[in-house]
This record gives C-alpha cells, structure tokens and sequence, in this order.
C-alpha cells in the first residue's frame, strides 16, 4: 500500500453522510481457504499475521493522509477480525499510559500481538447489523468475551450475551444480506456524524453496495464497483435521503484522493423504486 498525501474532504450538505467501508484483514480463515477451499472450519477467526501487517500499513496511509483526523465515529461488525481490524487502524496509541484502559488488550487469543490503548483513539461501536453473512462457521463470541478482549469498545447495541442471531444449519440469503445492508445504512444516516468509517465483511459489503445501486443514483463518473472487497480495502462513498434529491450532482463533484491502498468513491442518492438488477457475486471466503 502506498501513503498518499492529504486530500481535503468533499463538502458535505444536509444530511449527507461520507462513509468509509472497510472490510476486515486477513484472516486465519482467508488463509486456511487459499490451502484448502472446500474445507474452512475455524469459527470467529482472528487475524493472521499478513493481516496485522495489512492493519499497520492501512494506518499509517490513513493517518498520513489526513483521514484518521476526520472521521468521528468507527461502526464494527462483533466478530473477532473486524474487532481487531478496526481498533488497529483506528485505535490509539499502543504505547499507553498505564492508567488508560486498553482498547485492546494485549496477546489476544496468543496472537502476540502488543495491546491498544484508547489514547488520542476514536470512538469505536459494535453493532450485529453489519456482520457477515450468517452461517456454520460465522458465530461471534459471547459478549463477556468481546468485552474482556477489547475493554473500551462500545458493545451497548450487542442485545444478547450469547449469539442469538447464529443458527449452525442455516444460510443466510443474499438477499436477506441485502436487506439488513440497507437497513443498517438508515440507521447510519438517522446519526449525528457527518464522516464514519465502517468496518465490516465481504458478503456484506458487496450485497449492501448492489442494494444501494437498486434505489440510488450515481453521482460520480466512473465505473460502480460492486465486485467484492479484498482484505483490509476501503472504498468511500455518500449517502443521503430523499429530502436532498433537488440536489444537482455537480455538487458532489469536488475531487476526494484516494487514501492509501485502494480506495474507490462513489456519491449514492437513496430513492424508493428501481429496477432490479442481476448482478454476479464472488463466494470467496469473506
């Protein structure tokens, strides 16, 4: 990943939202499924070491860029790598004073890995929403655990301390996938931030990114990407209501650089009716 240098944040009006989605590093399971791709049985895997290394490189080109100082809020799927993807790009730093509660704590599940602190950090907060397909192998932890592991993540919106929402035997479908994407991007705009990164899955992210190209118009020239997210890649996009349609697109036409590794822009304008659309998607190991 190459660090890019600091480009200025697109205006933004109303209730437009600026979205940076995220999806996980890799994985232990992206790891084991490059041997054996008919054969992943690890369940809520951490990171591998090329994924804690995807985080530090995502850092310091996010930081170097300027985009850590912007955004005001990281929205994380519970499970365990988008846990530790996102408080290791936007965590603080590691080397805490002793009296901050870690953000992380150290050699999680004998990664070895140092622990997070939650100083000059941002607010991160989990919500089930935008979790990964549900399916055998994706149960998250029990919220004692996610807890225990990462102290000052905010779990409030995590109902249950079991994982209620997890069923061994079924599968979710990829519409299923589609409709919790978009609800969570309601959600998303009825908060406060105006810039929020979300750190998140690759079925999920692409299913939610088809969604919104079935009820919104695109307001960026270039192609709309909607293949799947490769770990620890961020693309950005905007969002916003119905209450901002007489907005001209050449509004949102204001240059905004790409933030290290591959970063993709999109402007989304969510409407109620759209034709449907087939579109392929990737079944790669998420």
């Amino acid at each position: 990943m190459e660090t890019t240098a600091a480009a200025p944040a697109p205006y933004l009006h109303g209730s437009q939202k600026l979205l940076h989605l995220v999806r996980h590093a890799q994985g232990l399971h992206n790891l084991e499924a490059e041997k054996r791709p008919t054969s992943i049985d690890l369940v809520d895997p951490e990171l591998s070491s090329q994924g804690w290394q995807q985080v530090r490189d995502q850092r310091k080109n996010l930081s170097a860029s300027g985009l850590l100082e912007r955004i005001e809020v990281v929205i994380t799927s519970p499970l365990l790598r988008t846990l530790q993807t996102s408080v290791g790009i936007f965590g603080g730093d590691p080397d805490r004073p002793d009296h901050v509660t870690p953000l992380q704590e150290a050699n999680i599940e004998n990664d070895g890995q140092r622990g997070i602190s939650t100083f000059n950090r941002l607010p991160i907060i989990a919500s089930e929403l935008c979790r990964e397909r549900k399916s055998k192998n994706r149960q998250r932890g029990t919220l004692s655990q996610c807890r225990s592991r990462f102290p000052a993540v905010d779990f409030s919106l995590i109902e249950s301390e079991d994982d209620v929402l997890w069923e061994s035997d079924e599968r979710e479908t990829n519409e299923a996938v589609a409709a919790r994407g978009i609800k969570f991007i309601k959600w998303l705009l009825g908060r406060k931030e105006k810039e929020i990164a979300v750190v998140s899955h690759g079925v999920f992210l692409q299913q939610t990114m088809i969604a919104l190209r079935n009820k919104c118009y695109p307001l960026v020239d270039g192609d709309f990407n909607y293949s799947r997210f490769g770990n620890c890649e961020i693309r950005s996009v905007i969002i916003f209501n119905e209450s901002v349609m007489g907005l001209g697109s050449d509004s949102l036409t204001t240059s905004y650089q790409a933030h290290g590794g591959r970063i993709t822009r999109y402007g989304l304008q969510l409407q109620n009716d759209s034709a449907e659309d087939n579109v392929p998607v990737d079944e790669a190991t998420n």
